[in-house]
C-alpha cells in the first residue's frame, strides 16, 4: 500500500467524525462554563450532536466497508473521554451525592471493562467480550441522561429526568459489567 492509500484509509469519513467528537469536547466544556443566556442548552446540543456521531461513524464505517484499526481504537476512546469529561463537569456543577454516585459507577465500570478488554486481547480472546446489546442500550441511556443534565442546570426541576436516566444507565452499566466479567471469568480464574 502506498503512502497516499494509507492516508485515505486513515482519514476516511467515519474516522473524521470520530476525531470531530474529540474536538467537540473542549468546545462543550468552554460553552458550559461561559456566562451567557442559553449556555447549558447550547452545550447540551453540542454534546447530543457528538453523541449522534458515535452511532453514525460506526454505521458508515460498516456500510461503506471503511472499518480501520485506527477507527476501532479511536471510537471507544472518544466515547469514554466525552462521557468522563461531561460527568466530571456535572459532578462539579451539582456537587451532590445523588449525581456523584452514578457518575462514579459509570466511570469506574469503563476503567474496569477497558482493562478487561486489553487483557483479553493479549490472551487472544477479545471477541469473547465484544460489545453486546445491553452495552448499546446503556450507552444510549447514558448519552440521553448527560444531554438532559447538561441542558438543565442544578436546581431546575427538569433535571430529574436526566438524573433518573443516569441511574438507569448506572444500573445497565453494572449489568453489562457483570455480563462481561462472567464471559471472561473462565480466563480470569484459570491456572497459568
Amino acid at each position: 500500500m502506498n503512502k497516499r492509500s494509507r492516508k485515505s484509509v486513515f482519514l476516511n469519513f467515519p474516522n473524521i467524525l470520530t476525531l470531530g467528537r474529540l474536538v467537540l469536547i473542549p468546545v462543550i466544556v468552554v460553552i458550559y462554563y461561559l456566562p451567557f443566556q442559553g449556555n447549558y442548552v447550547v452545550a447540551a446540543a453540542i454534546f447530543a450532536l457528538a453523541a449522534a456521531t458515535d452511532w453514525l461513524d460506526g454505521y458508515l464505517a460498516r456500510r461503506w466497508n471503511q472499518m480501520t484499526p485506527f477507527g476501532a481504537f479511536l471510537d471507544p476512546v472518544a466515547d469514554k473521554v466525552i462521557v468522563a469529561v461531561a460527568l466530571a463537569m456535572l459532578v462539579e456543577a451539582h456537587h451532590n451525592l445523588a449525581l456523584t454516585a452514578p457518575a462514579i459507577v459509570i466511570i469506574g465500570r469503563e476503567i474496569v471493562i477497558s482493562a478487561l478488554r486489553e487483557w483479553m486481547a493479549e490472551m487472544g480472546k477479545r471477541a469473547s467480550i465484544a460489545v453486546n446489546f445491553i452495552g448499546k442500550v446503556k450507552t444510549s441511556c447514558q448519552m440521553l441522561a448527560i444531554t438532559a443534565l447538561l441542558a438543565f442546570p442544578p436546581g431546575m426541576k427538569e433535571a430529574w429526568v436526566g438524573l433518573a436516566l443516569l441511574y438507569i444507565a448506572a444500573l445497565l452499566t453494572l449489568w453489562s459489567m457483570f455480563v462481561y466479567l462472567k464471559a471472561a471469568w473462565p480466563e480470569l480464574t484459570r491456572d497459568s
